[in-house]
């Protein structure tokens, strides 16, 4: 059987705390939708890990657990402080999940965050890059959604992630976002389904938006 694999890297820093209300509701929405592709391409199956992370912690919150094993996620799940230690979450969750895929997996990896990398301590910028570099060959797809307080295309370009997206750092902007993104994915699910090349870096551009 054909796997997807859903690793989502959440920053749970401080300064994400001015939208934790709205991010919680939209990983939950975004574990729904992991479920949706799980019931409509049967033919699939859909794992999911989750990792929140700040300078206390690197959590997973699912380690590569069926779709149908995830859960709605509490407000004792998702509390943000500390700062951001953004290459060791990256590193630590694409060198796990890369000893538990095989050439055949497909892998859809989705980093949020609100802040620049400022405190991790066993990766940094050209180990990530080479890491995804690596993987890219491999069936990985990487996207890297950030808030408008950040140069996201230039975070993303010096970490060799094709795929990006600016969201406004309020609640609406982050609903948005979050509804942008299931889009994406439910997209990403029937190319792989149906066998389908998408452009590299198209990720996040809707069908009309694509020549």
């Amino acid at each position: 059987m054909k796997r997807v694999f859903n690793l989502i890297i959440v920053d749970e820093s401080g300064s994400m705390c001015v939208i934790e209300k709205q991010a919680l509701l939209g990983l939950n929405e975004t574990l729904e939708t992991v479920k949706k592709m799980q019931k409509l391409h049967k033919d699939m199956e859909q794992r999911v890990t989750l990792i929140t992370f700040d300078s206390d912690h690197k959590r997973y919150v699912f380690d590569n657990a069926p779709a149908s094993q995830t859960h709605k996620l509490s407000t004792k799940e998702y509390r943000p402080g500390g700062a951001t230690p953004l290459y060791d979450a990256i590193g630590l969750g694409i060198s796990k999940l890369n000893a538990q895929t095989g050439d055949d997996d497909d892998v859809l990896v989705t980093i949020i965050t609100d802040g620049e990398e400022n405190c991790s301590e066993e990766y940094n910028l050209e180990m990530i890059k080479t890491l995804i570099e690596k993987l890219k060959k491999h069936n990985w797809t990487f996207t890297l959604i950030g808030t408008d307080n950040l140069d996201v295309e230039g975070m993303a370009g010096s970490m060799a992630i094709d795929n990006h997206l600016e969201f406004k750092e309020d609640e609406e902007g982050t609903k948005r976002m979050f509804a942008r993104e299931r889009r994406s994915r439910a997209r990403y699910n029937a190319c792989v389904a149906n066998k389908e090349q998408r452009p590299m870096g198209c990720y996040f551009k809707e069908d009309d938006m694509i020549p």
